[in-house]
């Protein structure tokens, strides 16, 4: 679930436990765990309400100061709205993944491996060690402008990046990209 940045500290300290969202149909069920904002949330309840039955209380426990502020910042034009209880289970472990720097030979073989991998499977050849120089060498630049001069298309260019992220090598930025520690400490061997 993405959410504006607006959210994200009282999501940390457990004061957001409840969003509202235009979908026409659900799109997280209860139980399962997303990444939010470098923290992850579970879901523990969906369900779909009317827009009416939005009260003070719950629009403060979804961040805002009255149920008539979450009323007019309602998105979208689904006809049906869904309200989702979560709650905060802590850090995204991509991050404490990311900050580690020191890495053992056997992590090594491991992100070489895994790497390797990722390549060979890849419809438009090897791209892991090239996209991986790119942020090193262009951190902070916009994702389309990286995928252009590698010959990408932004999209597809993104989702091969969020690969990288999952194996704790790259950290997003507002704009852009950079190495986390981890994947400096990989680049540099």
């Amino acid at each position: 679930m993405l959410f504006q940045q607006r959210f994200w500290s009282g999501i940390r300290d457990g004061s957001v436990t409840v969003a509202y969202r235009r979908w026409d149909q659900e799109r997280v069920v209860a139980g399962r765990r997303h990444r939010v904002a470098g923290g992850m949330i579970e879901i523990d309840d969906i369900r779909e309400v009317d827009e009416a039955s939005i009260t003070d209380a719950d629009a403060v426990r979804a961040g805002y100061p009255d149920a008539r502020s979450c009323r007019e910042d309602l998105r979208g034009d689904a006809d049906r709205l869904f309200r989702i209880t979560f709650h905060d289970t802590g850090e995204d472990p991509r991050t404490a993944l990311a900050a580690d720097g020191e890495l053992s030979d056997q992590q090594r073989a491991e992100l070489d491996r895994r790497l390797a991998r990722l390549d060979a499977a890849s419809t438009h050849g090897p791209w892991t060690a090239a996209t991986l120089d790119l942020i090193a060498a262009r951190p902070g630049v916009r994702a389309g402008d990286l995928a252009a001069e590698l010959g990408r298309e932004r999209e597809p260019f993104k989702i091969d990046v969020r690969k990288l992220k999952n194996l704790g090598l790259t950290l997003s930025l507002e704009v852009g990209y950079r190495l986390s520690p981890r994947g400096e400490a990989y680049r540099a061997r």
